[in-house]
């Protein structure tokens, strides 16, 4: 059975809705810690990531709440890369934003390490090409390197590798991305190829 930490990023800055927030305490509140144990896995639960709501902090300028985000972000990569190792990361989270820091956290000084994206959208706008400016339209392309310097100074440039990239699901993806999509060579699994 695994050893596995659970690390909360309650955070709902990057999207254009809030609410995603509570996932952490819900998830927590629904008996994720008792289920774990039950199958017999070790269970260390970290508490959450410090976020602040959007009514005590500004937007800034440029990308909203950039600056909270990358704060995040960094806790996150940070108190991820101080788990020991073997240990089974779980991410309760948040907006999609919240992927900077913990697939960046989790791949530090893993070679390989590879990334199945399930969602209808592909999240590789950077901030030249993104439509809504919002942040969780674009952690995978900050991840494999593009992007605002703020969060990929926190890993150093590119955390994964573009081969190591599957989509599955795909449906809604803009222009600029399918162009960065074919770009980087990365494998993806629309909806249609689904169905």
């Amino acid at each position: 059975m695994a050893n596995i930490t659970v690390l909360g990023v309650p955070l709902d800055l990057g999207a254009g809705r809030r609410g995603v927030d509570m996932g952490p305490s819900a998830l927590r509140l629904a008996g994720l810690y008792s289920a774990l144990q039950k199958l017999g896995h070790k269970v260390n639960d970290l508490g959450n990531v410090t976020t602040p709501v959007a009514e005590a902090v500004s937007g800034g300028e440029g990308l909203p709440y950039a600056n909270v985000i990358k704060e995040a972000c960094a806790e996150t990569y940070a108190r991820l890369r101080a788990c020991s190792p073997g240990t089974l990361p779980v991410i309760l989270g948040g907006d999609h934003s919240i992927s900077m820091g913990s697939v960046a956290g989790v791949a530090a000084g893993e070679a390989d390490t590879g990334v199945l994206w399930i969602d209808a959208h592909a999240d590789v706008n950077t901030p030249a090409t993104s439509l809504s400016g919002n942040i969780h339209g674009m952690p995978l392309a900050h991840l494999l390197g593009e992007g605002d310097r703020r969060f990929l100074d926190i890993w150093g440039g590119a955390a994964i590798e573009p081969q190591n990239v599957v989509f599955i699901g795909l449906r809604s993806v803009d222009e600029a991305e399918r162009d960065f999509i074919h770009s980087k060579g990365l494998k993806a699994f629309t909806m249609k190829d689904i169905d």
